[in-house]
């Protein structure tokens, strides 16, 4: 399978100024592999440590930071001479903090070996005083699977260069197609295990095992790493967000969890979670002026999952209703699209990406982005429902933005909004 994040990797390894990386992103989203394999691909070698209960590897980070002895231990132990054409790989640092904080050496004095560190539960390390390398790290989130790249995997190349290339306006015959592709992106996803089984002509039951075993797997960490005081709200809030999702207004609503819960009660649980990477947190703006951080409202928001699949698994939603029904579009819309339109825009937004409610009106817009000194307007629509009341009154109301609703109408562009189809949602912007 190939990843889009190849290129940032790339542009990483390339620069003057490099410093060692840190690769971060949730549990199996495919950071192993990809180091590995960007390694065997433009450096001599790639030495891979693992530093999960890897006591030599401790040892080497515990007696203080020497580069020839530490380069010369790492040498040892893997077997490979290491030089300025080898690419170092610590695979899940955050379980030795001393090698997260050996980073900030290898940046002072030893920046001419390319190292790059990946790890889950970064986001944690980064607010928990363990001597994170603040400025000393050149960083890259990575993400699931995006549908392109789904496409790349399932399809092949051309039909990847077609989606990520073609202009809009020659999807009219090719409309079909990438929607019935895209019916299956939603049960799939984008974790890289699931996608190579779907891949290989497994059934929807092995696809759904793993994912199962994945959100598994997430459960466990969240036991394993978060305060035990912490526990009961975490698993709470994470076992509420489909739901939340699946409401017409999807803004956070702790009277969901239970009756009477208050956000004070719960907002240390929402901010495990998002360090985590398990969800991703998108705030309302009160004003669509730049820039659109001044007018953040950290008190209305709402959660997403990292992954469109998941959420398919944790609804335990049947597959023949994804992958058959002639109404997926319709009858999880609020379940599925906005949660996947999210999914295909964080990788490549240089900004947060916000949501639009007016204080004095039911207007509401489902993204809001900066993009330079543009505001980019956004509306989603789950099927081919072409009425955007909402985004229409926004752009008269702002002059000088250009709306986008994404839906799955083909593409249509007019004076004051585009329509673009939502396999095409990457694009979107």
């Amino acid at each position: 399978m190939e990843r889009r994040i190849f290129e940032k990797l790339l542009a990483w390894k390339d620069s003057e100024a490099r410093k060692p990386l840190i690769l971060d992103g949730a549990r199996q989203v495919g950071k192993t592999w990809a180091l590995q394999e960007f390694g065997k691909r433009h450096f001599r070698a790639c030495a891979y440590f693992n530093c999960d209960g890897n006591e030599r590897l401790k040892e080497i980070f515990s007696g203080g930071f020497s580069k020839e002895r530490v380069m010369r231990d790492l040498g040892l132990i893997s077997g490979i001479s290491l030089g300025t054409d080898t690419l170092i790989v610590l695979d899940e640092i955050q379980e030795i903090p001393e090698a997260l904080t050996s980073l900030k050496y290898f940046c002072e004095t030893a920046r001419e070996f390319p190292l790059a560190a990946a790890g889950s539960l970064l986001g944690l390390s980064a607010h928990s005083g363990t001597g994170f390398p603040v400025g000393k790290v050149d960083v890259l989130k990575m993400f699931p699977m995006t549908f392109s790249e789904f496409v790349w995997a399932f399809k092949g190349n051309e039909a990847f260069k077609v989606l990520s290339g073609e202009p809009f306006e020659s999807f009219s015959t090719l409309h079909t197609t990438f929607k019935e592709i895209l019916r299956q992106y939603y049960f799939v996803g984008g974790m890289p295990e699931a996608v190579a089984a779907f891949v290989c002509g497994r059934t929807p039951e092995d696809i759904r095992t793993i994912q199962n075993a994945i959100l598994y797997s997430y459960n466990k960490d969240i036991s394993k790493h978060a305060a035990p005081k912490d526990l009961p709200r975490i698993h709470q809030i994470w076992d509420s967000v489909p739901q939340q999702l699946a409401k017409e207004n999807k803004k956070f609503i702790y009277g969901a969890i239970r009756s009477g819960a208050r956000a004070k009660e719960f907002e240390t649980a929402i901010q495990w979670l998002v360090d985590a990477g398990l969800v991703h947190k998108v705030n309302r703006v009160r004003k669509a002026e730049l820039p659109l951080k001044f007018y953040e409202d950290f008190d209305a928001f709402k959660l997403f999952l990292l992954d469109c699949g998941l959420l398919s698994a944790m609804t335990d939603t049947p597959a023949e209703k994804i992958l058959v029904g002639e109404n997926i579009f319709e009858e999880y819309k609020g379940a599925f699209t906005e949660q996947y339109v999210l999914q295909q825009l964080l990788p490549s937004l240089e900004g947060k990406p916000f949501y639009y409610s007016a204080e004095d009106s039911k207007q509401e817009l489902d993204f809001l982005l900066q993009k330079g000194e543009q505001i980019i307007p956004i509306e989603v629509k789950a099927e081919e429902n072409l009425r955007a009341k909402s985004l229409r009154q926004f752009v008269q109301d702002h002059e000088g933005t250009h709306g986008l609703r994404l839906s799955m109408s083909p593409y249509r562009k007019q004076d004051w909004m585009d329509n673009i189809p939502l396999y095409l949602a990457e694009r979107a912007r």
